[in-house]
């Protein structure tokens, strides 16, 4: 963590290598963020590129080198409504096939897939707490909603999560989270 702070900090005073080097190293996360929101690669693709483009733009203007990956992944969140708006079209429900680097390709795959059906508002704060492990305030001020309706938010994709579960395992597949 105080790595990517000072490399942040470089990063903020111009410094190319070490900005090059968080990128890379958020590569994972910006993905299953810009993929549970876009879901088709391309956009993942086009939604990133244009987040990491404004944010070398900007970084001047990042104010707490310790936030950097929370403003970042609100440049992407926010890169990625712009897309969707521009193309208007629905959200489909897409397979989500990346999981944490650290854990195995397939090891997830089954709780990935069920998040997924969730709907869009829940399925983001479910990828943000849970999978990014990102704090309640730092989603809400990603998503630029209250603490109280991220908290809500949470709450119901919960039971709808536990809802599917109760589902899925009587129909004899056994899940883990």
């Amino acid at each position: 963590m105080q790595q990517t702070e000072q490399l942040a900090a470089r990063a903020c005073k111009g410094d190319k290598e070490a900005f090059g080097t968080l990128i890379r190293a958020y590569e994972a996360p910006l993905y299953r963020v810009a993929k549970s929101i876009v879901h088709s690669d391309e956009d993942c693709a086009d939604a990133i590129q244009e987040a990491v483009l404004k944010a070398y733009r900007s970084i001047h203007s990042l104010r707490e080198p310790k936030y950097f990956k929370t403003w970042l992944v609100r440049i992407l969140v926010n890169e990625c409504r712009t897309l969707l708006r521009k193309k208007k079209q629905t959200i489909p429900f897409v397979e989500l096939q990346h999981s944490k680097a650290e854990a195995s390709e397939y090891e997830h795959i089954e709780t990935l897939e069920i998040v997924n059906a969730l709907e869009e508002d829940l399925r983001i704060v479910v990828t943000l707490f849970y999978i990014e492990d990102l704090p309640l305030k730092e989603v809400a001020d990603m998503l630029d909603q209250p603490v109280g309706t991220v908290k809500s938010r949470l709450f119901r994709a919960r039971n709808k999560l536990a809802d599917m579960l109760h589902i899925s395992r009587e129909n004899g597949k056994e899940l883990m989270i």
